[in-house]
C-alpha cells in the first residue's frame, strides 16, 4: 500500500487521531499512559498504535522495560503539501471571492 494510503487510513479513525493528539500534547508516552485516556482495552490501543507506526505517524523507542511512543508529524506535513496546500492557492481564493460576490456574502 502506498505511504499516502497508509496515512489516510491511519487518520480515518477518531481513536487514532485522538492518540496522535495526546502525543502532540506530550511526546514519549507509554502504552499504559495512552490506554488510560481511551475507553478500550490495552490490546485495542496496541492495534491502533501498530497501525500508526506502520503509517510512520508514530515512532516507538524502548527505554529499559518501557516502550515510549513519539509523534512523527512528517507524513502529515507531506499529506498537507500534496493534497491540501495546492487547493488553497490563489485559484481557490479567486473562486471563493467570485462566489461571495455573486451570492452577495460578506468576505
Amino acid at each position: 500500500m502506498p505511504d499516502d494510503d497508509l496515512v489516510f487510513k491511519a487518520l480515518a479513525d477518531p481513536t487514532r487521531r485522538f492518540l496522535l493528539d495526546l502525543l502532540f500534547e506530550r511526546d514519549g508516552r507509554t502504552l499504559t499512559e495512552l490506554e488510560t485516556q481511551v475507553d478500550m482495552s490495552r490490546f485495542g490501543v496496541m492495534k491502533h498504535l501498530k497501525l500508526l507506526e506502520e503509517a510512520g505517524l508514530v515512532v516507538a523507542r524502548k527505554e529499559g522495560r518501557e516502550k515510549l511512543h513519539f509523534l512523527n508529524p512528517v507524513p502529515i506535513r507531506q499529506i498537507h503539501d500534496r493534497w491540501i496546500d495546492k487547493y488553497t492557492e490563489r485559484h481557490v481564493t479567486a473562486l471563493l471571492d467570485l462566489k461571495n460576490e455573486l451570492e452577495g456574502d460578506e468576505p
